[in-house]
């Protein structure tokens, strides 16, 4: 048994995708959350820039005192694994397990990658996918201007901005005809509606926030480190003014924030 919170950090919001699932997945435990929005996105940045502020990010949540912590952002798991793999506790980021989940439903072989920029060219998840077979055929796609469209909510499946946007991003996958598509951002799953109405039924989406958060479930209840309660808190920090969050993350959580948003700057060294 242990207590003490499970931490997940993003970019921005999109990591709330995660903390929802793991609210289904583990009532008991207490998360914090902290969404770097005075820094978002990351997806455009160096990965110089990308590793130093995944290691701020972290320090903040290891500061908190948590016993595992979620990297629910596609970019840093995709530029800062070995980052991840030297904390002090578990750290898990989305690749890994999302990778799995897409080679475990496709059928025909062909499997497309959404992903911010800076995913896209790490080719992180490609290496994880051809680990698995190497003769998956793959489509990589990046979507830069994702991630604003979806912290600015303009996600309705009939937006008049997010619409054409999906489909503009969408024409490469579309054409090298997928079976399975890689949400590799946790932002995303919630522009899922328009993707999916532009790609049709006979395609899966892989919500690397689901997947990401069933793994954390899986490893802490084989480790015993699941809390001993029944229903646990989750608390939410930002690095920017926390006006507007509720709204927003109300639409990544499925119901309405009552706690209160602190704001917290993540501590800068060297």
């Amino acid at each position: 048994m242990d207590s003490r919170p499970i931490g997940v950090f993003d970019s921005g919001l999109g990591g709330l995708s995660a903390v929802r699932h793991l609210r289904d997945l583990l009532p008991g435990e207490n998360i914090i959350y902290f969404g770097d929005t005075g820094r978002v996105p990351y997806g455009t940045r160096s990965r110089d820039t990308i590793r130093r502020y995944a290691a701020e990010d972290c320090r903040l949540l290891l500061e908190r005192d948590v016993k595992y912590i979620i990297a629910a952002c596609g970019t840093v798991s995709s530029v800062a694994p070995d980052l991840l793999a030297a904390l002090p506790v578990p750290a898990i980021g989305v690749v890994e397990s999302t990778a799995k989940a897409a080679a475990a439903a496709t059928v025909n072989g062909r499997i497309g990658i959404l992903g911010t920029a800076a995913t896209i060219r790490s080719a992180s998840f490609e290496k994880a996918l051809l680990a698995i077979d190497p003769n998956y055929r793959i489509t990589a796609t990046p979507c830069p201007l994702f991630v604003p469209l979806v912290e600015n909510g303009w996600i309705d499946v009939d937006d008049p901005v997010a619409v054409p946007m999906v489909h503009r991003y969408l024409t490469a996958v579309k054409a090298a005809g997928v079976d399975t598509i890689i949400l590799g951002c946790t932002h995303f799953p919630l522009l899922a509606p328009i993707i999916r109405r532009e790609m049709g039924d006979g395609v899966t989406l892989i919500d690397s926030g689901c997947e990401t958060a069933t793994l954390c479930a899986e490893q802490l209840r084989n480790s015993g480190r699941l809390a001993d309660r029944d229903r646990g808190e989750t608390r939410f920090y930002v690095s920017d003014q926390p006006e507007g969050f509720s709204q927003v993350a109300e639409i990544f959580l499925g119901h309405s924030v009552e706690q209160a948003v602190e704001m917290v700057q993540p501590e800068q060294k060297g």
